[in-house]
């Protein structure tokens, strides 16, 4: 059975209004933060409909994950890259994908630790669910509901598309 997946242009268009909004209501020069990989692409359409003027930062939460024993180092981890100061700074933390909020877990850690920030927002394109931790996005491009066993990438750079697989499919 094929999951209906939504189309990935029309979510970022209404994700980039409601930040828009929460920036206007809430937020000083805000600095977005993508997290690599999905995120970070995520990050760079959003940065370019919103127009910040900050630069574009980037999280490699490779060596920040709690699973970094179990899985090892990726071949493919690229350092961070963060161009502002985040000391006392609102960030627009952005991921592809929520779902037991272990990899925010990790990017807030990493965060942290180049400075004290004055807020973190979160933005994700896909919420599917099935926390493991208290985290929670402040906004959400899209809710997915899948079964034990399923999960959604995100396929990328170009075009963007998502895809749901499940244990099975190999």
């Amino acid at each position: 059975m094929s999951k209906r997946l939504p189309e990935i242009d029309a979510v970022l268009d209404g994700m980039a209004r409601r930040l828009a909004d929460t920036i206007d209501d809430s937020l000083d020069a805000p600095l977005m933060v993508g997290i690599r990989t999905g995120g970070a692409w995520i990050a760079e359409r959003l940065h370019e409909r919103l127009s910040l003027k900050e630069p574009l930062g980037m999280l490699d939460i490779a060596f920040y994950r709690d699973d970094f024993s179990h899985v090892g180092i990726d071949p493919m981890v690229r350092p961070s890259h963060l161009p502002v100061d985040l000391e006392g700074r609102d960030i627009i933390l952005v991921d592809d994908v929520l779902h037991t909020g272990r990899t925010i877990r990790a990017a807030l850690n990493e965060l942290f630790d180049y400075g004290r920030p004055a807020s973190v927002k979160l933005a994700v394109l896909i919420d599917r669910g099935g926390r493991e931790l208290p985290v929670q996005a402040d906004i959400v491009g899209a809710e997915l509901h899948l079964v034990q066993g399923e999960h959604v990438k995100l396929q990328g750079p170009e075009p963007l598309s998502l895809e749901v697989r499940s244990d099975v499919d190999g």
